[in-house]
């Protein structure tokens, strides 16, 4: 695949980023449609032009409507189809309908991470080794034709080294406006990009568009991005940008936004900005025509916005993730009094379940699939019994408390011989899903991943004992309160006040009851290290995931306490090294019931 080579940007002195120059792309010979003549006169009313602007967002490294996990092609209840070969067909099918002259792709960010593919890539064949691979996705979205994409959270996970080499393999620019350079406090990444749309008869139309990224990052991603990046927030960077653009001469502006529309920021990301700010952009910013939003999983055909400032509509639209649907937002021109001003947008999108696999993506990526298919279903261990977490949110079960063991593990090895050697380790995990299995017999990598679908890393952390119930009080909120003599139904136990299942977790290394009879604060009961009565000053080293490390969900304490060690190799590698040493995945070696639910004092299962 040809590579970019950085034609969007110029170097910064200091990291290497770049910041936008012309931005400028032509689109050969769009025609205009000329408007009736006015009653009473021959002649023809103003010049009209229409044009479509397609969009994804997080795509999370799904090229084909397959399940790696499940090691079969991906189904839901719902129906939906997953993948770039899908979105493929739908742009295709569009660029005839609309004529290709007349149409931009972009996309919202979350691209390279998500699936065994978007790994594999990063760390088991990494695209930045020397001769390295082409990055499938950027190799996808090449062969599609994407005109630009902004930057999403997800893009950082693997580190800027990683992110810069799939920059260049790009033949589109990564934007992000919000997204700075440490120091200089410029753009790392090209902010903008504009295209021209030539019109017969009339100077062209110039669309431009707008990068904004989560400020999220400088929490998520810490560890890679301190120092070097910062991310202020969408709506401060889009009202110093679109004036910009305007006066550039954008005739569009259109906003891709790796941000929600709800006006609201996730459980515990504790920012200095609201996460999910698209919405807040349309409304607070003048001059913007039409945002893609991304980040929020959450499918948007047709958001109206009103902008306070002007009275105008700003239109947004969100796609399902993963590939799943696309956007299209149908914008009108007229050209008056020598200059092109939008008259109409309308958005909707295409569902990818209506059409097939592009047969062109699914030949250029076969080799890639078919190795990362091999990867997974490599067998590393036996199970002596079937591993599940079908009833893990509500009771201790031995598949969470293989991560934790692992944990603990790896944490008391990297701290050996250094003065905190001594302490006890506890270490916290989540149920991230309700179908994961461990099947009694071979275990592959496919089995382990399936466990633990996040690219999350090991941190270790100080933590008193008053400090351990603190944390553990905030994660027994996760209960629906639930008097004692009544009737429990599991289904409606969990997800207190909409909290998310990774939201909520396990403390393995001590003991305890939660009362889910008691009021939220009040509900850890007997909870002891050892056998005896946890002491309130005790010192312990607690080992947790880089989400809840750096402040994801909230959780008390964790975040400001002293961090003793850290690491960038992934909790699912560690699981898979540990079984992989094992040989023999035993329960008797790591399950253990350390904590149940309670109601006054009697226990609830």
């Amino acid at each position: 695949m040809p590579l970019n080579r950085r034609k969007f940007l110029k170097k910064s002195a200091v990291t290497g980023a770049g910041v936008a120059l012309a931005g400028a792309a032509a689109a050969p010979g769009a025609q205009a449609a000329t408007g009736h003549g006015k009653p009473g006169h021959g002649r023809p009313g103003p010049k009209r032009y229409s044009l479509t602007v397609m969009g994804t967002t997080d795509l999370h490294g799904h090229v084909f409507n397959w399940d790696y996990f499940k090691d079969a092609e991906y189904k839901d209840a719902a129906g939906n189809a997953q993948g770039l070969a899908r979105i493929s067909t739908l742009v295709n099918a569009v660029r005839k309908e609309k004529g290709r002259e007349n149409t931009l792709l972009l996309d919202a960010g979350d691209t390279i991470q998500g699936t065994p593919l978007t790994y594999y890539y990063a760390k088991v064949d990494p695209i930045t080794a020397k001769g390295g691979p082409v990055h499938p996705m950027a190799q996808a979205m090449n062969a599609i034709g994407y005109d630009a994409v902004a930057l999403g959270n997800h893009e950082f996970n693997y580190g800027i080294e990683t992110l810069r080499k799939f920059e260049d393999q790009c033949d589109f620019p990564l934007l992000g406006a919000n997204a700075l350079d440490a120091k200089t406090l410029k753009p790392a990444f090209p902010p903008y990009f504009i295209k021209k749309f030539h019109v017969k008869g009339a100077p062209p139309v110039k669309v431009a568009v707008l990068g904004l990224t989560n400020p999220g990052i400088a929490i998520w991603d810490k560890a890679h991005v301190q120092g070097k990046l910062v991310f202020p927030g969408l709506e401060e960077q889009a009202a110093k940008w679109v004036p910009k653009l305007r006066s550039m001469g954008a005739d569009v502006v259109v906003v891709s936004a790796h941000s929600g529309s709800s006006g609201t920021s996730s459980y515990g990301d504790q920012l200095p900005y609201v996460e999910n700010s698209a919405a807040l952009v349309a409304q607070q910013v003048p001059g913007i025509d039409a945002i893609l939003v991304g980040h929020a999983h959450v499918e948007i055909p047709e958001l109206k916005v009103t902008n306070e400032k002007t009275g105008r509509t700003v239109v947004l639209s969100e796609p399902l993730a993963y590939a799943e649907r696309l956007s299209l937002f149908d914008v009108g021109l007229v050209f008056e009094k020598g200059r092109w001003s939008v008259e109409s947008v309308a958005a909707s999108v295409r569902n990818s379940n209506a059409v097939a696999d592009d047969p062109r993506i699914t030949r250029l990526l076969k080799d890639e699939h078919d190795v990362v298919v091999a990867y997974v279903n490599q067998v590393v261990g036996t199970a002596t019994q079937t591993l599940t977490t079908v009833e893990a949110r509500y009771k201790d079960a031995p598949i969470i408390d293989l991560i934790n063991k692992v944990q603990e593990d790896v944490v008391r090895a990297a701290l050996a011989g250094t003065e905190y050697a001594s302490l006890p380790v506890l270490s916290q995990a989540s149920p991230f899903s309700r179908t994961s299995e461990i099947p009694a017999g071979d275990v592959t990598i496919r089995d382990l991943s399936s466990l633990y679908v996040y690219d999350n890393t090991l941190v270790a952390k100080l933590l008193t004992g008053a400090q351990v119930r603190a944390y553990l009080e905030f994660s027994a909120e996760y209960f629906v309160r639930t008097a004692a003599g009544t009737a429990v139904d599991v289904e409606k136990l969990t997800n207190a006040g909409n909290r998310p299942d990774y939201n909520y977790d396990y403390v393995s290394g001590v003991s305890y009851d939660i009362d889910i009879a008691q009021p939220a604060g009040s509900r850890i009961k007997n909870l002891s290290y050892d056998g005896v009565a946890l002491d309130d000053a005790q010192q312990f080293v607690f080992a947790v995931n880089n989400y809840r490390a750096n402040g994801g969900g909230a959780f008390p304490h964790v975040a400001s306490a002293k961090e003793l060690w850290a690491e960038s190799t992934e909790i699912r590698t560690r699981i898979a090294e540990w079984v992989t040493a094992k040989g023999v995945l035993d329960p008797a070696e790591f399950a253990s019931v350390d904590w149940k639910l309670t109601r006054e004092g009697t226990p609830v299962f």
